[in-house]
């Protein structure tokens, strides 16, 4: 989210992290941002973390948001025979305010999708090694 993108409206999203890195419980991390021109903000606490297979956070205080409102958000990585399942989603409340919770119920399923598929992707990037170039040789 702190590159630009059309699901931003253009803008971007700054993200400051805690001590903790956003890497442990309790660790904090705050967006901050403009996004189609408006204001947007929220703090997540990290509730669950154990490293590499699971990572949970979730908001604190009021999000100032605009499709979701308060939510949660989470990974794991399940073993499964010679390979690993990746599982990501998000539980989340409609925005508070008639205005925008009506943008909630439009885009709000959409922006979730599109999060989790975010947030899959970089698990890829992450986890998964790039392909070995294969060897030519002149015979």
């Amino acid at each position: 989210m702190s590159e630009s993108s059309w699901m931003m409206g253009g803008g971007r999203i700054t993200i400051e992290l805690d001590e903790g890195r956003g890497q442990k419980v309790g660790s904090r991390i705050r967006l901050a941002g403009r996004v189609f021109g408006i204001d947007l903000a929220v703090e997540e606490v990290v509730t669950q973390h154990r490293p590499p297979y699971s990572k949970a956070w979730e908001t604190v205080g009021s999000p100032r948001l605009l499709v979701i409102g308060a939510y949660r958000m989470c990974f794991e990585l399940l073993p499964r025979g010679g390979h690993s399942e990746l599982r990501v989603f998000i539980e989340y409340e409609l925005p508070q305010g008639a205005y925008v919770r009506w943008l909630g119920r439009l885009f709000g399923g959409i922006y979730a999708k599109w999060c989790t598929g975010r947030m899959a992707e970089d698990a890829v990037k992450y986890f998964v090694p790039p392909p070995v170039p294969a060897h030519h040789t002149n015979t």
